[in-house]
């Protein structure tokens, strides 16, 4: 079989590379970075991923000697592309602009990679560092404003190097690129499907359980349904059981639609269990974001203990079923160098401990999301579960800010002045929420725009461009109503998470979840989280909204709603007693990521 090889250098981009390699039809690996030489034999091709680090820096991944000499078909991004210039005598310096976002890629050859492509096109851009000197019998195939060699390549040898990332969707012919560089440097026929997989995920399932029996908490999102539903088909369905655990922080009436949605799968019962009472305690003052994730976790881990503790765990005869994917296991530094955006639940101290023990089945660890939902059509699972929104494990409390005391906004000079040429006021809250920019993790405060006209390309290139500028903000958001905020009227107040301020989001979101539907814009967008912040006039809260579009969650773009819409939406949430005021989020990600904690 083709195999492409993606030497990982801890980016977060290195399994979405992956991803999209085998979305083009060509199997791809995960190996790192400094893979032993003779391994890389029976690969078509290697793909050198970008990466949060330096190649400035001692501790940086590097290749075994010898990597650039191998005579195979080579491409590096971003990180990668700086490794092999510096490998084949190129020169990379510190770049004196750090670019974080869309930038405009000016081709001077089409040669090879850039095959059948117009001579101008959107890239996106997230690194320090540059090559400023080719290697020899390398060309410059591509530039920026802020990048000569943002392209380079020597096409008899058949390797390349991107300053810019291909992979992502914010590079609209990054597909073609990559595809360019598959069937034109490593001649790949480029015919397989994520759906070949599922003989050979059952066939892994069957060999890891080994007579054992499976639980599944499930979520009701489509990849713990997916992993429920082929380790049921690997097994039977007497081998595995389903537990919904209802933590009280779901949407409303989500578990009643989960319960009839599982019904019909026709898979097994779903037991219901509210422990809603327990997770609200143990999170009772708890305020920072990644504190908030490893009680979930832990939490989950409790009820999963009390409802064993009647003998699932006796011995080895059971294992715990999740459906983790790609991303979860990314974005918690799952792989190597690889940095730590967020601590994804299923990831905490008493999880791996049962991991250790070989006590966990992930069947979808190698997949994305729309990877998931190839594998659930062609397990025959309905479009209304494969195709719902996705939704954190963590729920709502991750979507419900809090703060330890009552703070007044800060005013940033640059940014004020760089809104004020926009046409827009700009302060900051002093609320951070987490980012990825370069690869790596950001806990950056929040810039909050208001006060000028809404134009969605205006606003979203407003937004961009203050991300990359200023490092004390990682997102952005333009004030819907009031349009206009006087500051001093204004405040983050101290608050916790509380049933009150849950249902309140839970109001909140059922409106926008209404609007989405009835707007018949619930298939255009992958996701629309609802957040609530502590900031207030009256003391009330407000509501943000965050709409993006995405193929897999590791990069998304603002989805923009219709400027008609979102007054309709606006006035419907301001009708909701206690919300004082409405933001909405024009953030991509990068720099931001999609839930905000």
């Amino acid at each position: 079989m083709e195999t492409i090889a993606v030497l990982d250098s801890g980016g977060q981009y290195a399994h979405l590379i992956a991803r999209k390699v085998r979305e083009l039809g060509v199997y791809a690996e995960i190996v790192p970075v400094g893979i032993p030489i003779v391994e890389l034999e029976r690969y078509s091709g290697l793909i050198l991923s970008g990466g949060p680090s330096s190649v400035f820096d001692e501790q940086s991944p590097k290749p075994e000697p010898g990597l650039f000499e191998i005579g195979k078909p080579m491409l590096g991004i971003c990180y990668g592309h700086q490794l092999i210039a510096q490998g084949l005598g190129g020169l990379v310096e510190r770049g004196q602009t750090h670019e974080f976002g869309s930038a405009t890629l000016h081709i001077q050859s089409t040669a090879g990679l850039f095959d059948g492509l117009p001579l101008h096109n959107r890239v996106w851009m997230s690194h320090g560092d540059q090559v400023v000197r080719l290697p020899l019998g390398f060309k410059i195939l591509g530039e920026t404003d802020n990048c000569q060699i943002a392209a380079m390549g020597d096409v008899e040898r058949g390797i390349y190097g991107l300053q810019f990332h291909p992979e992502v969707i914010h590079t609209p012919q990054g597909a073609e690129i990559l595809g360019n560089f598959l069937r034109n440097a490593c001649h790949c026929s480029m015919d397989w499907h994520p759906r070949d997989r599922i003989a050979s995920i059952q066939a892994s399932i069957s060999e890891q359980v080994q007579g054992r029996k499976v639980l599944f908490f499930l979520s009701g999102g489509v990849d713990s349904t997916v992993a429920y539903a082929l380790t049921v088909k690997a097994l039977d369905a007497a081998s595995v059981e389903a537990v919904y655990v209802d933590t009280g922080f779901m949407r409303h009436g989500e578990t009643a639609e989960i319960e009839e949605a599982f019904s019909s799968l026709g898979l097994g019962r779903l037991n219901v269990v509210d422990a809603s009472e327990q997770f609200f305690n143990s999170l009772q003052g708890i305020m920072d974001p990644e504190r908030k994730r490893m009680i979930i976790g832990q939490a989950f881990v409790n009820v999963q203990d009390r409802i064993l503790e009647n003998g699932h765990f006796e011995g080895d005869e059971w294992m715990l079923g999740q459906g983790t994917i790609y991303p979860d296991t990314i974005e918690s530094g799952g792989t190597q160098s690889a940095a730590v955006i967020k601590t994804h639940h299923n990831r905490v101290d008493s999880i791996q401990a049962l991991m250790d023990a070989g006590l966990v089945l992930e069947p979808l660890t190698e997949f994305y999301k729309d990877e998931v939902r190839e594998i659930g059509i062609g397990l025959g699972l309905p479009d209304r579960l494969l195709n719902r929104h996705p939704f954190p494990g963590p729920g709502l409390a991750i979507r419900c800010l809090c703060s330890d005391n009552d703070q007044q906004a800060d005013q940033h000079e640059g940014i004020v002045s760089f809104a004020r040429r926009s046409g827009y006021k700009a302060f900051l809250l002093p609320l951070r929420s987490v980012g990825v920019q370069g690869d790596s993790r950001s806990y950056a405060k929040v810039t909050v725009l208001h006060g000028g006209e809404f134009n969605h390309g205006q606003v979203l290139t407003l937004a961009t461009e203050l991300t990359n500028a200023f490092r004390s903000t990682n997102r952005i958001v333009l004030s819907l109503e009031p349009e206009e905020l006087e500051m001093s009227e204004w405040a983050i107040k101290r608050s916790s998470l509380t049933r009150e301020r849950i249902g309140l989001l839970q109001a909140a979101d059922s409106q926008v979840t209404d609007f989405v539907h009835e707007s018949g814009l619930y298939g255009e967008i992958w996701q629309c989280p609802v957040v609530l912040l502590p900031w207030s006039r009256t003391g009330g809260e407000t509501i943000v909204i965050r709409p993006v579009t995405s193929v897999d969650g590791m990069t998304a773009a603002v989805a923009e709603l219709p400027v008609d819409g979102l007054k309709v939406l606006t006035a419907r949430l301001k009708s909701i007693t206690g919300i004082d005021a409405v933001f909405y989020d024009i953030s991509h990600k990068p720099p931001s990521t999609i839930e905000w904690e």
